[in-house]
Parts: structure tokens; sequence; C-alpha cells
């Protein structure tokens, strides 16, 4: 197996460049993508559809062929700058391992979105060293075309720029400071992964976890995996983002999903930053997986790119 130790960054777009939209996982429809298409267009970008963009095979949008076909088209185009993943849903590791990464790796372009994106953002993290975007997707423009701060952030990162951060403290915060390589993403499609060959790598790394509509007894579940496989021994610090609308059984669990992750790292030192507003909450703050990042967890907590 092959893992890269590059840190390569794709060029910022400009006014006049192509941006394709694909969905590798969730069937869309037209009305959903509108917002998006035309506040990117209003950006100054070219934007093209995939093929099957709007097919439907169940849950997916499309078969797996066809959503294969799609995104192996835009990797491939070099006149395609970025990929905006329609939405996420369920899919996108049913078609991973049919993608050649060849072209892409040498053009590298941003491939953008979370959730279950979190399976393209590791997978080409780990074996091709090209930096990702875990920011909103097509699915999350508003309708009424109204800039908010997750679109200001990703489109600041989309044109080269580094986007540092602020947050409030929260009670769970462990103080410190650290520098290191973001991974991570979504818990659930992340545990899903390990063992696989888009398994994350964290040692030495800031790792970075949120989720959504998970039962608290399963949030614990897969903070022991990460834990009894060695991925919170060795990080440079943790970064958790939103843990939305958790479910609980009929004999409460009796933590909340915060609570279930601080006592999963209490045994190590590393800082630790809880709430930061990224993942499914209203509010989702663009992250480059495999950036260089500072965390500092004081009571004026950040987190900055470094290059």
């Amino acid at each position: 197996m092959i893992i890269s130790t590059n840190m390569i960054r794709p060029p910022s777009l400009e006014p006049g460049n192509k941006v394709g939209i694909a969905a590798p996982a969730r069937k869309v429809s037209r009305e959903e993508m509108a917002p998006a298409m035309k506040m990117l267009n209003s950006w100054g970008y070219d934007v093209i559809e995939g093929r099957h963009l709007y097919n439907e095979e169940n849950q997916y949008s499309g078969s797996d062929e066809q959503r294969t076909a799609d995104f192996q088209y835009m990797l491939d185009d070099p006149d395609i700058k970025a990929i905006f993943c329609a939405r996420g849903g369920y899919g996108s590791v049913r078609i991973i391992d049919k993608l050649d990464f060849s072209s892409f790796t040498e053009h590298p372009k941003w491939i953008v979105g979370y959730s279950d994106i979190t399976v393209f953002h590791s997978h080409i993290n780990r074996h091709t060293g090209v930096q990702t975007l875990h920011a909103g997707m097509p699915i999350n423009f508003p309708p009424g075309g109204k800039m908010n701060s997750s679109l200001e952030s990703m489109k600041t990162i989309l044109q080269g720029e580094n986007p540092e951060y602020q947050i409030s403290g929260h009670p769970f915060n462990r103080p410190g400071t650290a520098r290191g390589i973001l991974t991570g993403g979504n818990l659930s499609v992340l545990y899903s992964m390990s063992g696989t060959p888009s398994d994350i790598e964290t040692g030495g790394k800031i790792l970075f976890l949120e989720d959504l509509d998970e039962y608290l007894y399963h949030i614990d579940r897969m903070m022991m995996n990460l834990k009894r496989s060695g991925k919170l021994e060795g990080l440079a610090g943790l970064v958790v983002g939103g843990m939305n609308d958790m479910n609980d059984n009929e004999i409460p669990y009796g933590q909340s999903a915060y609570e279930i992750i601080a006592d999963a790292v209490s045994d190590y030192s590393y800082p630790v930053l809880f709430g930061f507003p990224a993942g499914h909450a209203g509010e989702n703050l663009g992250l480059i997986m495999r950036g260089r990042y500072e965390l500092d967890v004081d009571s004026n907590c950040s987190l900055k790119l470094k290059l």
C-alpha cells in the first residue's frame, strides 16, 4: 500500500474557471441544485453538471457505474478546477475503489464536501497527498441566494486565502497548543473505513470529528474503536465539531456525545477543542483536510492554517 507524505494544495480558483457538480452518493433534484448553480455562476465560475447528476437508482444518484463515470470524468478533465459533491447521505464508499486518481494527482483540483464525502477526504489525502476541502455542498446552498459564514469560508479558501477561526470556549475543552496536519471528518464514516485502504492515519496529526443522528451508545462504540486501534493515543490535538440530533435508548445512556468523547481521550494530554462550528449544524466552516494547522485552546480558542 502506498501512503503519500506530500501536502499538495490545489490551485486557487479564478473567474472563468470550470467547476463540476457530481453526486457520488444520494440522489438530488434540479430544484435542489439550482441555488448552488446560481451562486457559483455569480462567483464567476462555469458550472458543469455531471451527465448522470439527476439519475435515480433507489436512494442513489444513479447506479454505481453511472456515479463512477461522472466523478471519473471530472477527475480526468484538467479544465475542471474543482468538484463539488452534490450531497452526502450514503454511497461514496461503493465507488471509491473504482476510481483512478492518476490524472487527478497530475492535475490536482479541489474536492469539496463533508459527511459521506469523508470517504474521499480520507482516501485522497492518504494516497495522493492532495488537500481537500471539508465544507458545505450544493444541497446546503440557501434558496434565497444570501451569503453566510459557511459559504464565505468556502469561497475564501477556494480563492487561495487562509481563514483563521476563533470560537467561544467550552467547558470540556482541554487547554494547550498543537501543530499538525488535519485529518478526520464524519465519525461514522471513519469508523466504517477502519482497516480498509481508505483508513486514516492519525499519528502526530490534529483529528477533526463530527456526526449526526447517531445513538449515543454507538458514539461510544466508535470512540472505543479509535482508542483501541491506537488512533487517539498519538494525536497532536483533537477538534470536535457538531454532534447533532443524537438519539438515546429507552434506558438512557447517561452521557452526551461530548461527554463520551471527552471520556475517551481522558487518558491523553493533548489539547482538545469542543464546539467547532463544522459539520451538520447550521454553520459549517471550511477546513482544509491535510492542511497544516495550529490549534490553540485557551480563553480565545483558535484554529489557524499554517503554510
